[in-house]
């Protein structure tokens, strides 16, 4: 169909230029795609630690509507992606290999906890760093270390380790093989029209739902590109979409250590998400320096990234990398993952409301959360 952006043989035809090396289309479509994700999360103000503390908190307010329209868009979009044969699952990674449920619920639970006392997820970090956010950069950095740390410095034997108790194979990892065919295109639909309730309900404004759902349109649009890419590259593409733990810690890593940049995904996101969200708080004249404060803290913000750089690694991804992204694809681990995001960062998020109140009566585990909360 003319002008349909799933349709992968058309993009496939784009992508087929020799103008370009394959490495260098790599690096500008994730810009592209970063350049909107990073225009529209600014301005719907998605953020699973927001949508989760008002969650624990007893309501389904604009935070949950923004999140469920997210993540139901890109349910929906890339389960049609792959029903209609656009998506193959053998080329996705968090389907073809095998996964750790136990990085997923240690890491999740990490991550969960760990965007709580930052104030943000990974990508959510990276968005804010744009507006002039330099508590949310300073974190971001963090996080990016402790991520790459993770990965193959000193903290990566205690990942390793955590990720080798319990492995699951491909065909355990992938639940579109054990569920109803159709479960998750039913499942998508479930949550855009449970999105779109709550934004009614609680009058969330037509360009703020627009941007949610544009935000859920670029991971499909990642895996598009990517899955087109890869048939018709003479160099290994790896078929994914947008996530931010280790495509940080790779483009910072790069900036450091390499006299020349290795063009792939990750390089051309990051900048691409920073880019798009300056843009929209330049247009929107929303720029405004924060820094730390006796209020906001320090400590709080340093050890809820480095929980999160590392419970990113062993989850196999950030909020969005394993709970959007992976989740998009019905992958085991991602579903788990997620659901300790939630998990963790409800409980972290109770601890700190009544850390206050109950430090002195609570013992020594309130204290401390006592002082981050103060810190």
């Amino acid at each position: 169909m003319a002008g349909d952006w799933t349709d992968t043989s058309a993009m496939e035809q784009l992508l087929a230029t020799d103008a370009l090396s394959d490495s260098t289309k790599v690096a500008l479509g994730a810009g592209v795609i970063g350049l909107i994700f990073g225009y529209c999360a600014q301005q719907s103000r998605f953020c699973l630690r927001s949508a989760c503390l008002e969650f624990w908190g007893g309501r389904l307010g604009a935070k949950v509507a923004v999140w469920l329209a997210v993540f139901g868009t890109a349910l929906l979009t890339v389960q049609y992606l792959m029903a209609s044969g656009r998506l193959n699952p053998l080329d996705v990674r968090q389907l073809a290999m095998a996964g750790s449920l136990s990085g997923a619920i240690v890491g999740g639970l990490m991550f969960g906890i760990g965007m709580v006392l930052s104030r943000g997820c990974a990508s959510r970090l990276l968005v804010l760093s744009a507006t002039g956010n330099v508590r949310a950069l300073i974190a971001g950095l963090v996080v990016t270390v402790a991520a790459q740390a993770s990965l193959s410095g000193i903290l990566s034997p205690v990942r390793e380790a955590l990720n080798r108790l319990w492995v699951v194979g491909p065909n355990a990892r992938n639940m579109a093989l054990h569920l109803p065919d159709g479960t998750g295109l039913a499942l998508g639909g479930v949550c855009v029209a449970l999105a779109a309730f709550l934004v009614w309900r609680n009058r969330v404004g037509p360009w703020t739902a627009a941007t949610a759902v544009g935000v859920g349109l670029t991971i499909a649009l990642g895996w598009v590109f990517t899955s087109a890419l890869s048939h018709v590259s003479f160099e290994p593409v790896t078929v994914g979409s947008v996530t931010f733990t280790g495509p940080s810690a790779d483009t910072l890593m790069a900036l450091i250590v390499r006299p020349e940049l290795v063009m792939n995904f990750g390089i051309g996101l990051v900048p691409g998400v920073f880019a798009g969200s300056l843009v929209a708080t330049l247009v929107h004249r929303e720029f405004r320096v924060q820094t730390f404060d006796a209020e906001s803290g320090t400590i709080r913000y340093l050890v809820g990234a480095v929980l999160m750089g590392f419970g990113g690694m062993a989850a196999g991804g950030c909020a969005v990398g394993a709970g959007v992204t992976g989740g998009s694809v019905m992958s085991l681990t991602a579903w788990v993952a997620l659901l300790c995001m939630w998990i963790g960062g409800g409980l972290a998020g109770i601890a700190l409301e009544r850390s206050d109140d109950g430090a002195a009566s609570q013992g020594w585990t309130m204290g401390i959360l006592a002082t981050f909360r103060r810190q």
